[in-house]
């Protein structure tokens, strides 16, 4: 908890604002990642409007308070010291999931898996790819997350985030600004809160077969059974990640409790205690060695958060 004569204050106005079944203090983040790495949270809150978003945001800039921002926990590693100042866990609380025609409007706390089969459900196509993508849907369009050719760029038309003045705003087509892994919500100070996919009419049968296959792929060639999250490094031009590192003869790899999966090197996951530190370890291990094998630098696609 961060220790100073605020305390009080600033949980009676966050108080106003997020009732105390929706707030925790010293929460281990383990308990909210997918890797189950991670230190605590000072202030963990759930919000379940962009309006919660603007008032703890307006509180946390008065008292000069660090934000961060989590969505289903994936593609994160939260560092052994854990993340001060206020968390934004954006999880079932502000999960909804609605649609007018072919436009889904989906809270930023609904996991890809729940938006991709609703969609199938109403007979809409186009967020296939993501049926086996652990994340939630805000987490998705600020990183542009992809699987077999699909992308989010290929499906968003708007979000509506949060900035850092507490003002609400609606971003469309360009404005988001869409790249490999990237969207201008890593520069912008804005925060996702919901999203609206674009998407087409289609027979729910060819909607679900193609889902099965992807689903079906995902299953058999990645390590599902254990944590992680998800693919720990970015494609590089003209590679893939995890066939430069078992070429490396890096699979099964071990740092403390971190280990390069035998099933498929381009995952580390947790194959038991292990600490942010040891995959930490681990990468820098890994990108050394793919470097000396192949002369290509690896680059980390899991963001790294929280306390040295």
């Amino acid at each position: 908890m961060i220790i100073n004569s605020d305390n009080d204050e600033v949980l009676k106005k966050i108080g106003k604002i997020i009732p105390s079944t929706r707030l925790l203090l010293n929460e281990p983040l383990s308990k909210h990642t997918t890797f189950k790495i991670g230190g605590p949270a000072d202030y963990l809150i759930f919000p379940s409007s962009a309006e919660d978003v603007s008032g703890v945001i307006i509180i946390a800039k008065k008292y000069d308070i660090p934000i961060s921002v989590l969505g289903n926990g994936s593609n994160i590693l939260v560092r052994d010291k854990g993340i001060k100042g206020l968390v934004l866990k954006f999880g079932s609380d502000i999960a909804y999931i609605s649609h007018s025609g072919e436009t889904v409007t989906v809270g930023a706390g609904a996991k890809l898996a729940e938006a991709s089969i609703y969609a199938a459900q109403n007979g809409l196509s186009g967020m296939e790819f993501a049926i086996g993508i652990p994340g939630s849907i805000g987490g998705a369009v600020f990183m542009n997350a992809g699987a077999y050719t699909g992308e989010m760029c290929q499906v968003v038309s708007a979000a509506i985030g949060v900035c850092a003045d507490g003002s609400i705003k609606r971003f469309e087509g360009a404005e988001i600004a869409f790249g490999y892994r990237h969207s201008a919500f890593h520069d912008n100070d804005c925060i996702i809160c919901e999203v609206e996919l674009r998407l087409i009419r289609q027979e729910k049968t060819i909607i679900e077969q193609k889902m099965y296959e992807y689903q079906l792929k995902r299953e058999t060639k990645q390590p599902l059974e254990m944590p992680s999250a998800g693919s720990t490094f970015k494609r590089p031009l003209g590679h893939f990640a995890g066939t430069l590192i078992e070429q490396a003869g890096l699979k099964g790899l071990t740092v403390g409790g971190a280990q390069v999966s035998k099933k498929h090197a381009g995952f580390v996951v947790n194959a038991g205690g292990a600490t942010a530190q040891d995959v930490l370890r681990l990468i820098k291990e890994v990108q050394h060695r793919v470097y000396e094998h192949s002369g290509v630098m690896l680059q980390p696609e899991v963001r790294i958060i929280g306390e040295e």
